[in-house]
């Protein structure tokens, strides 16, 4: 069934275009990937296809009555809104059935005379409440909230959940309204691995359309069955998921710029063929009127020819180099017996050694103490028993998902210079290389997205010889080419690192060595995340 058409769509600000008369059409049973770099306008597009932005010329029409679902759509609660009653507000319909119910069932007990009046009514009401899942109501806002682990939020006040609390409720009040199309940007942002396990699956068996925007490849390849480009203001379709995209992408890009080679030959050729029509022509005595029309014909011809743009077979992406500084002893990092607790306990006897040259990634749920691990490593934090054992030249370089906290009235250039000691000129072309050009430099710390602080700390990182990089979610907020850059760079890098991250396509990338965080236990596998989950069933 056809859900949506969009035609002819422009989309302009005031000094850019983002969409150059674009179309698209989304059928029940699509699930669709959105990729782009950053700026490209893939959140534009998503609010395109809700309706909430009108395009500058060309049309959207949806399906009529369709229930659309939109991610982006954080809504206002009282702060001491119950979560529970959140999730159920999406009911309004029914919600006012069920009040009219309730006061029938008081009428009914007190007005005797109207009882068969009233028993009709209460009967019709009750049908409409049944067929449309009122009495399933309850039982599918606890699936949902079990699926996304926010069960035990349910009585919790809107106003004490935190940023990634309230993504949740929000995709679980999406979920639950049973909509034709859903637009999620970023949905699993702030999702553990089990929430995106569930997420996953649900959105597998969804039978309505998707439209996600999503820098998880691992959950794209797993969910969408095509993937729609935004470069140069043009959608580009593929019909596969994300990996299949990456090489699919690969051979357009390869073809598209073969078919501009020929055709700027042919262009060049025409131009020489008419300069020399014109000479002959002018040369002849006297001047030869059949050549000059000839020149003139094939000029006409040469500006009929429909000019292809030069494809960007590379775009501008960040340039890393990992140097591993003073090699160490074999034994890294090495945790006897380590029990560590704050208000309940985080692990008890817990080992872990950590080799030179290993790509050490450490998983488990959300709140199991993965940060923690690596605070320990780092002596940021005390345990409460047990032995931490590091080698004394052991340089480490750590990345943290709170960057800069304490800087944020300092320059990004100056920022840089703190822990890098170069020249202001040998700074900024560094600063280059991570895409921070020009004025950017001096843009304030406090007004940098999350991905660019991510950018500069690995701009830091790079240019200073660590012998054991500690990371924390090393590739949140960054773009699809960023991750790509520093994966490549990981990969090359002979020092040694440990890992805490969500990023699935990052982990089985990288690491072959995983620590498991689960029941207050550390485990070690040889072996990347799809071993684990293969062997744990996470």
């Amino acid at each position: 069934m056809n859900l949506l058409n969009a035609s002819n769509i422009t989309k302009n600000y005031t000094e850019e275009t983002l969409f150059d008369y674009i179309k698209l059409t989304l059928n029940t049973g699509d699930k669709i990937g959105i990729v782009g770099r950053n700026g490209e306008g893939k959140t534009t597009l998503l609010k395109l296809l809700s309706g909430i932005e009108k395009p500058s010329t060309g049309v959207v029409s949806w399906k009529k009555n369709i229930r659309i679902g939109y991610l982006n759509q954080t809504p206002q609660y009282e702060e001491d809104a119950k979560v529970y009653q959140c999730l159920k507000s999406v009911f309004q319909e029914l919600n006012k059935v069920s009040e009219q119910l309730e006061e029938l069932e008081d009428r009914m007990s007190k007005e005797i005379d109207n009882i068969d009046m009233l028993m009709a009514r209460y009967g019709e009401l009750q049908t409409y409440y049944d067929e449309n899942g009122g009495y399933k109501m309850d039982a599918e806002i606890r699936r949902v909230a079990h699926g996304l682990n926010i069960t035990h939020l349910l009585e919790s006040v809107w106003g004490d959940l935190s940023g990634g609390e309230r993504t949740k409720v929000v995709i679980a009040q999406i979920l639950i309204q049973h909509t034709e199309l859903l637009l999620l940007d970023e949905p699993t942002n702030h999702l553990d691995f089990k929430a995106i396990e569930w997420l996953t699956n649900y959105i597998k068996n969804y039978q309505g359309a998707a439209v996600i925007i999503s820098h998880d490849r691992y959950f794209l390849d797993e969910t969408v069955n095509q993937i729609i480009e935004i470069d140069q203001k043009q959608l580009h379709f593929y019909n596969g998921n994300y990996s299949y995209f990456v090489e699919e992408r690969e051979k357009r890009l390869l073809n598209e710029f073969e078919a501009y080679q020929t055709q700027q030959k042919k262009i060049k050729k025409m131009k020489e063929s008419i300069q020399r029509l014109r000479i002959w022509a002018s040369q002849a005595n006297p001047p030869n009127a059949s050549m000059y029309r000839r020149a003139k014909n094939m000029e006409k011809a040469l500006n009929r020819i429909e000019r292809l743009e030069r494809p960007t077979i590379e775009a501008a992406k960040m340039k890393m180099q990992l140097q591993e500084g003073k090699r160490v002893s074999n034994r890294v990092v090495e945790m006897k017996n380590i029990t560590k607790r704050y208000d309940d306990l985080l692990y008890e006897n817990v080992n872990m050694l950590v080799r030179r040259g290993e790509h050490v990634a450490i998983i488990g749920d959300n709140g199991t103490g993965k940060s923690t691990l690596l605070k320990l490593v780092l002596g940021m934090v005390s345990s409460d028993s047990g032995m931490i054992k590091t080698p004394d030249n052991l340089k480490i370089g750590y990345l943290s998902q709170h960057e800069f906290e304490n800087e944020h009235n300092e320059t990004l250039l100056n920022v840089f210079r703190e822990k890098v000691n170069v020249s202001e000129g040998q700074a900024r072309h560094i600063l280059a290389n991570f895409m921070f050009y020009g004025e950017d430099v001096f843009k304030k710390v406090k007004d940098l997205s999350g991905g660019e602080k991510i950018r500069l700390r690995w701009a830091q990182i790079v240019n200073s010889n660590y012998n054991l990089l500690v990371l924390d979610e090393p590739t949140n907020h960054l773009d699809i080419d960023a991750k790509e850059t520093i994966e490549e760079a990981l990969l090359d890098y002979e020092g040694t690192i440990i890992a805490v991250s969500h990023d699935r396509y990052f982990l089985n990338k990288l690491f072959n060595v995983t620590y498991l965080l689960k029941d207050k236990k550390l485990e070690r596998f040889e072996g990347h995340y799809d071993y684990v989950k293969e062997k744990c069933l996470l």
